[in-house]
């Protein structure tokens, strides 16, 4: 297995081309997209779309979808990965395709913590990462959670580290757990759906300067 240099970066509930571009200059590793209409953060693939081929990966974050539906949706927009942000069971991540999946997880939402990694062990097997947010669902609380709570997780289980992230708690929370990659959004932003571009290079700032512990494959293109 590959070792990773440092924890990948995700920043998602892009809305705007000159954000996007602003992740691009700063080498951002993943770009997420929004596809739920509720979010003040929801765009029409015709976004991603208009990006072209680009080394970031981009991801459709996906709440109430079909299969067909996310996956006419990913073509259209030319992503590639999907984030499941709702009740997707092992069924959806498979007919997605367990390589382009990120199944988000909310670890408040359970009433043990042996519940919590019951359900990590039976997602790690049929997604590319796990995602852990705060709530009990959906996204964009704006709320951190305590990262040492993640210490006990498996270190074969490949994960982001999401919640209300932001240059002024981000050292800390990598210094609490290991994740293979970080999501950054309301701690990144001047208003929901707009990014503000020095927010983002700080914080890639600081995730470029920690080593992963744990080993994490490589992300590669299907």
């Amino acid at each position: 297995m590959i070792r990773l240099a440092r924890p990948l970066i995700k920043v998602c509930g892009l809305t705007r081309p000159e954000d996007v571009q602003a992740c691009l200059d700063l080498e951002v590793d993943l770009l997420g997209f929004v596809f739920h209409a509720a979010s003040p953060r929801c765009v029409s693939p015709g976004l991603p779309a208009g990006i072209g081929d680009v080394a970031a990966f981009k991801v459709g974050v996906f709440t109430t979808q079909s299969v067909d539906e996310a996956l006419a949706i990913l073509a259209e927009g030319r992503m590639d990965l999907a984030q499941l942000h709702g009740a997707q069971d092992e069924a959806f991540c498979e007919a997605l395709g367990p390589e382009r999946v990120i199944k988000v997880l909310w670890p408040e939402s359970y009433a043990s913590e042996a519940d919590f990694l019951a359900d990590v062990a039976r997602f790690s097997g049929c997604c590319r990462f796990l995602l852990l947010d705060a709530g009990r669902s959906g996204g964009g609380h704006g709320r951190r959670m305590d990262p040492a709570r993640f210490a006990r997780l498996p270190r074969g289980v490949e994960w982001f580290l999401a919640g209300g992230l932001s240059p002024a708690n981000l050292a800390a929370s990598l210094d609490a757990c290991d994740p293979c990659g970080v999501d950054l959004n309301s701690g990144v932003e001047s208003a929901p759906g707009r990014k503000d571009a020095d927010k983002i290079a700080r914080a890639v700032e600081i995730v470029r300067a920690r080593r992963l512990e744990r080993d994490c494959s490589p992300l590669r293109r299907t």
